[in-house]
């Protein structure tokens, strides 16, 4: 049965708004007449990037609680209350037949507005440990999407319906690119390549590990591509200017992502459930280096959940500075175990998430 009317809530991070994209796509290549409607917070992320990716989005006031004490807490309920009153405006006025959230401040009032108002709901969960706002939700939504098996303990049993996470098309599609990727980065044929993504904003630990050991890197004559992130990237010209090397290319951001793949014989990465789910299409040899600065510790549960299948390898932050770039150069010297990583990885991706998802949301319309 085809889709009229779908609403989309959540963002926040791209973890949450990069999927919520790509399950618009696919809502839009399988029933092209139907009107997509975005609801995130203002002031966040997804009010950027939504209509970037040609969507209309609204934004509710809603924010979530400081850890530190401030005044702009106090604000925090009367936020909330304003932002189920716009959700129930924006879901009566919409009338969709089916509301989705993927996670952040916005999807909570949206979809707990939709199910008061009877409107199925679908939550899609990236992570291997769901947070707060989607266990709460799970309780009134028809229907759950996971990335990763063992969510019993968490949502109901019978709602769970594993998909995996939904990745931009393009950015998995790496077949045949290696010599244009080269090319590209202004690297050399021939030579072994490590890729460091510490997501948009960058990670100080993976670029604090690159600097610790950059004589290391220097001396085995390996290529990098390094992307550290805004935040430290006129910190790190300055530094690469001081440290001159044509073997390593460094950007803030890199945007042509499937290049960065295709380029790489091993992938140093944070282990947010978006890069994991890249990471499990492209079957590279991964090393994971959890950020210790997410709520309830997920990044090391999404990393764990490929390390006991022997798909990934894990490096602790607080160990990162002195192991990881010899943990990196083992791995590339190393055949076997580069290539067995990279074969059991594979066998953890899932390249019709979005699919399988909109499957799902079509089915709620059904019933």
């Amino acid at each position: 049965m085809s889709l009229n009317k779908v609403i989309i809530s959540g963002g926040g991070t791209g973890g949450h708004i990069y999927p919520a994209i790509a399950i618009a796509n696919k809502i839009k290549e399988r029933n092209p007449d139907c009107e997509i409607l975005f609801v995130g917070a203002e002031g966040k992320m997804e009010m950027e990037k939504v209509p970037k990716a040609g969507y209309k989005i609204v934004g509710l006031p809603i924010r979530g609680l400081q850890r530190k004490l401030t005044f702009k807490n106090l604000a925090v309920p009367f936020r909330l209350l304003s932002s189920l009153w716009k959700a129930k405006r924006i879901i009566k006025d919409f009338k969709p037949d089916a509301a989705i959230g993927v996670g952040g401040y916005a999807s909570a009032a949206v979809l707990r507005k939709a199910s008061g108002l009877k409107v199925p709901t679908l939550l899609q969960e990236q992570n291997s440990y769901p947070g707060v706002t989607n266990k709460l939700l799970s309780k009134k939504a028809q229907k759950i999407c996971v990335a990763y098996e063992g969510l019993e303990q968490f949502f109901p049993r019978e709602k769970i319906v594993l998909t995996g996470n939904p990745v931009r098309k393009e950015v998995a599609e790496i077949e045949g690119k290696k010599k244009i990727a080269i090319e590209h980065f202004g690297l050399k044929e021939g030579k072994k390549t490590i890729l460091i993504i510490g997501g948009s904003l960058g990670a100080r630990t993976l670029n604090e590990s690159v600097k610790h050991r950059f004589e290391a890197l220097v001396k085995a004559d390996v290529q990098v591509i390094w992307q550290c992130g805004k935040f430290y990237f006129e910190e790190l010209k300055k530094f690469m200017a001081e440290n001159p090397n044509e073997n390593i290319y460094l950007s803030d951001f890199v945007y042509e992502m499937d290049l960065a793949y295709a380029a790489a014989d091993v992938i140093l990465s944070r282990a947010g459930a978006l890069s994991i789910s890249e990471l499990c299409l492209i079957g590279k040899p991964a090393i994971l280096v959890p950020s210790p600065n997410v709520s309830e510790d997920h990044q090391t549960k999404n990393a764990m959940a490929l390390v006991n299948k022997n798909a990934a390898v894990l490096v602790k932050d607080l160990e990162a500075r002195d192991v990881l770039i010899p943990k990196a150069l083992e791995l590339l010297n190393n055949y076997t175990d580069a290539q067995n990583l990279g074969k059991q990885i594979l066998k953890m991706g899932f390249p019709n998430a979005a699919d399988l998802i909109v499957d799902e949301i079509e089915k709620l319309k059904k019933g």
